[in-house]
């Protein structure tokens, strides 16, 4: 699906469109350029999600997790990742795939071996002139 975003509050909008789409054990990996707007599409989708929460960027805490009322979404930014064994160490393993659980990759070709055998959803975010254009499954 492909959508149109002039705004942060539209992306918003659109992050909640397909977090109506998501269930526990996926694995949503966000793909897009240095400010692209990955954030603010991670922050509708918790809205989205029931989460009042929030939502930061976890580019050097490697991961957040929020409570929803349905499932766990853990939000994972690799940006500053310096090798997969950091994701190892902090439990990543535990979540990724989980059945009560939501996962949300920033930067996930940082970590594509842990993600080898994984199904994942793949949502590009694209500069536009007057916006984004977000492609989801």
């Amino acid at each position: 699906m492909n959508y149109i975003a002039k705004n942060e509050r539209e992306s918003m909008e659109i992050g909640k469109k397909i977090a109506a789409k998501l269930k526990g054990g996926d694995i949503l990996c966000l793909y897009g350029d240095l400010g692209a707007g990955k954030t603010t599409l991670v922050k509708g989708l918790a809205k989205g999600l029931g989460i009042k929460k929030n939502i930061t960027s976890p580019t050097f805490a490697l991961m957040n997790m929020y409570s929803a009322k349905l499932h766990k979404l853990v939000h994972i930014d690799t940006y500053r990742l310096k090798n997969e064994q950091e994701l190892v160490d902090i439990g990543i393993e535990d979540y990724l795939g989980a059945p009560d659980t939501i996962c949300v990759i920033e930067w996930p070709e940082k970590m594509h071996k842990l993600l080898k055998n994984k199904k994942t959803l793949k949502v590009k975010i694209e500069h536009l002139k007057n916006g984004r254009k977000i492609t989801s499954p």
